[in-house]
């Protein structure tokens, strides 16, 4: 197992995806992260329908993705003693993760700065769907309404006069969870080093403006094809456009140096007439042509298979890729050689195939991938660890009020 963070101790208050991420990491690295949900549990293990997968924790490949490798604590944090809990738990931590809005923790007592005057040397990691600063700081926020739509992903990259791509769950969340992961660790040398402790933020609203910052940038000149939505037609570089082969099939070319690559890739693609012509030679001269020239481009692709392009365009060095369906790329050989996939071997006797964190070490290796803890299971062995004599463990076991546990 990999022991980068061993003896750190991080609390994660957090439900859905972006935070727990974050906690995801951390635990991958050895850290002891500990799960505190509600006696019902995180909603997130709750969206089978979503999903066309299993209900229930037996077979939760979502929750396992985001929550394997941490241990959890269920906690009633609206009565004194699961508060106490909590407490407790802060007071021993490293790290605090939190995605709870900022009125929920100043009424709970859990925001930023009511747990800096208690633990200087904390540092408290959040996640809010638009920033903790500004008129909306407020607004409740998924990476559908954060991320993809106010964030200008959804209203700018599709094709011109269709409609928005459809968005996937966790898309822009896992983003904003390695984010804060890196500003964890920032945050954990200086309080490591100082004594301090720091309040690290990312939000989703963020995290959309600087993954298409590029362009975002320069949309502000106004050239036309910096004004998404645009169509392919209009594209200003046509040699980054994926393209359908004669048997149906999509292939991403990846030129950006378009000079460099024009020739190489006519002579290749057996258009050695266009190899010289001055009108899409160079990218100056294709930006006044570029709809004829797309519809070569149409045309030429069409002609061949996608086994024939694939032998082409590897021959000639060029940047490609297929447009993988998802069925592809858990059967992908290398995402199975890099690491990037794992196969977990469920109680009911099912083999799923589950995705790693996409950081790698090498001399420290691969993290175990174990199964994400059920509602509360090591509610005891948390308690245990806290100094609370077995008496009264019992006790709030009986009573539900404060803690639940789940064997």
């Amino acid at each position: 197992m990999n022991e980068l963070l061993k003896g750190i101790r991080v609390v994660e208050l957090a439900t859905f995806v972006a935070a727990p991420t974050a906690g995801r990491f951390l635990a991958d690295l050895g850290a002891e992260v500990i799960k505190v949900e509600t006696p019902s549990g995180d909603a997130f293990r709750n969206t089978a329908v979503n999903e066309g997968r299993p209900q229930g924790d037996e077979e939760n490949t979502t929750f396992d993705l985001e929550n394997g490798n941490k241990k959890s604590i269920a906690l009633n944090l609206k009565s004194p003693a699961g508060k106490e809990v909590l407490m407790r738990l802060i007071e021993r931590a490293d790290v605090f993760i939190t995605n709870w809005r900022d009125n929920a923790l100043v009424r709970a007592g859990l925001d930023y700065e009511t747990l800096k005057q208690k633990y200087p040397a904390l540092v408290f990691a959040y996640v809010t769907g638009y920033g903790d600063k500004g008129p909306d700081k407020d607004l409740p926020g998924f990476d559908f309404t954060s991320y993809f739509a106010r964030g200008g992903i959804l209203g700018t990259l599709y094709e011109k006069d269709t409609v928005p791509m459809n968005p996937i769950a966790g898309f822009g969340d896992h983003q904003v969870g390695m984010y804060l992961a890196a500003g964890i660790m920032a945050g954990l040398y200086r309080a490591k080093t100082t004594g301090k402790g720091e309040k690290v933020s990312v939000s989703l609203l963020h995290a959309a403006i600087f993954a298409t910052g590029i362009m975002l940038q320069a949309s502000q000149y106004g050239h036309p094809s910096t004004q998404y939505p645009v169509s392919r037609k209009n594209a200003q570089n046509p040699l980054q456009i994926a393209h359908k082969t004669k048997d149906g099939r999509f292939i991403q070319i990846a030129m950006p140096m378009y000079d460099a690559f024009y020739e190489r890739f006519m002579k290749a693609a057996g258009r050695e007439d266009l190899a010289d012509n001055p009108r899409y030679r160079t990218q100056a001269a294709v930006l006044d042509n570029l709809p004829e020239f797309y519809d070569i481009m149409v045309e030429l692709f069409a002609s061949k298979d996608l086994a024939e392009w694939m032998k082409i365009l590897t021959e000639a060095d060029i940047p490609f890729a297929v447009a993988q369906l998802w069925s592809e790329v858990l059967t992908d050989e290398q995402a199975w050689a890099s690491d990037c996939l794992y196969a977990m071997k469920y109680p009911n006797g099912n083999t799923r195939t589950l995705v790693r964190q996409p950081v790698m070490f090498a001399e420290t290796g691969l993290p175990d991938y174990n199964k994400s803890p059920y509602i509360g299971e090591q509610t005891v062995d948390i308690l245990e660890s806290l100094g609370y004599p077995e008496n009264e463990i019992k006790a709030m076991l009986a009573s539900k009020d404060a803690v639940a546990y789940n064997k």
